[in-house]
């Protein structure tokens, strides 16, 4: 837990960042939770990784220059998408699980073990990962329930659209389910008796359906609208009968617990 969320983080330029020969580099936009992007701040918070935050280039194009304004981070990393992961003088790593495996391996000694050592864990948690964060995934779905140029990236249609919601209480019902069985065994973890990456990542994303309290995600004129569409986003009617109080506790406690709570953004607070 932070208590930094009035502070104004200092974010660097992407070529900056791709310079550097040391230390870990994520790409944000300030003011706004980017939820992949938020998710890994918070499995580095976890894991005890110092983050330098370097400035994550807009989709669309420069209306002075012309010029596409993703085209250096593509030149770097051969794609576009929040966020990009430097370290040291590794290559850059812009995928989810690539992301996870750096952070648990540069994370600090005596921090939680993300990524359990025990196999048959490893499957739950990282299927659970996957049907949050994967392709046709809670997150994928929730981006295509409405038109947008971010949607059209993810391959909307109307057909896929339709269908999305009722992909969102499915994955929404598979987490519901399985806190259930873990309270059961006593546990308030997705996996076993521990805190794992899937907890983290399912806290953090699930703020697109169930946004939190401004204590622990603040408000910025950046991310408003943001903030609106998620609310909206659970308001629907399949989603939010399949949005039970207990997803909601869990979701709090590994947030205040664990994570960057309030979050730092940078941007303009309101």
């Amino acid at each position: 837990m932070s208590d930094a969320g009035t502070s104004a983080p200092e974010f660097i330029t992407l070529d900056e960042a791709a310079a550097m020969t040391a230390g870990t580099r994520v790409t944000f936009i300030p003011g706004i939770p980017a939820m992949y992007a938020e998710a890994l701040k918070n499995i580095c918070h976890v894991k005890g990784v110092p983050l330098v935050r370097a400035l994550h280039p807009m989709m669309g194009v420069d209306k002075a220059t012309g010029e596409d304004r993703q085209a250096r981070l593509y030149e770097l990393t051969s794609q576009t998408s929040i966020p990009t992961m430097f370290h040291d003088e590794e290559r850059p790593r812009n995928v989810w699980i690539e992301q996870l495996a750096l952070a648990e391996r540069i994370g600090a000694p005596g921090t939680p073990k993300l990524i359990p050592d025990d196999f048959e864990q490893r499957v739950e948690v990282f299927g659970l990962c996957a049907v949050v964060l994967g392709e046709d995934g809670l997150v994928w779905n929730m981006r295509i329930m409405a038109d947008s140029p971010l949607a059209q990236k993810y391959g909307y249609s109307e057909a896929a659209s339709a269908a999305a919601p009722g992909k969102v209480a499915e994955a929404l019902k598979v987490i519901d389910r399985r806190l259930a069985a873990q309270q059961q065994n006593g546990s308030p973890y997705l996996v076993g008796d521990a805190v794992t990456a899937a907890d983290v990542y399912w806290a953090t994303m699930s703020m697109s359906v169930l946004p939190p309290s401004a204590e622990i995600m603040p408000l910025t004129q950046q991310n408003k609208g943001m903030m609106k569409y998620f609310a909206m986003n659970g308001q629907h009617p399949i989603i939010a009968e399949a949005l039970t109080e207990r997803i909601g506790e869990h979701q709090r406690y590994i947030l205040t617990t664990y994570c960057e709570t309030p979050a730092v953004l940078g941007g303009d607070p309101l």
